[in-house]
């Protein structure tokens, strides 16, 4: 299978690669292209970054993997992005992840439908705990609090408004 990107994206991939003296420079911008078009990065959208850039696909592979923002499979239908940087930590974002995924255990939501993840800032470091759910964010979090928001993302899956 090779990849292909739309009519309209292969243009803006090239005027992407015109603006950089040096295609690596382009290699960012371009994986951000691919993962807004497609949704996650695909192991054949690698091989096409990589021979679009005249670069290796280990190259573009390892960048690839060592960019949280990067997906390599598609994400699930629901993100829950809890903040775990030093100020989120310190008001108790590791209990919101733990408490986050407990919950969405107890209330059998598939994880191909929700997930938990950990990322390194939702710049809001004065309300912490946070954590952004579908890009709604939710502040000044408490157990109460994440209870009540994965209870609402377990009723729109059951009655089929989460999408």
């Amino acid at each position: 299978m090779s990849f292909r990107l739309a009519d309209n994206a292969i243009g803006e991939l090239e005027d992407i690669v015109r603006r950089y003296p040096q295609a690596s420079g382009a290699l960012l911008p371009t994986l951000h292209l691919v993962q807004r078009e497609v949704g996650h990065i695909p192991e054949e959208a690698i091989e096409f970054v990589a021979q679009k850039l005249g670069l290796s696909p280990a190259r573009v592979y390892g960048v690839v993997t060592f960019y949280p923002v990067f997906r390599l499979r598609p994400p699930p239908r629901h993100l829950i992005r809890v903040c775990s940087t030093l100020s989120c930590r310190l008001m108790g974002a590791q209990k919101v992840v733990e408490l986050a995924r407990e919950k969405l255990d107890a209330a059998g939501v598939d994880r191909s439908t929700a997930e938990v993840e950990e990322v390194d800032c939702l710049a809001c470091c004065g309300m912490g705990p946070v954590m952004m759910m579908d890009g709604e964010l939710h502040q000044n979090l408490t157990p109460k609090r994440i209870e009540q928001i994965i209870e609402r993302l377990r009723l729109s899956t059951v009655d089929g408004h989460g999408d």
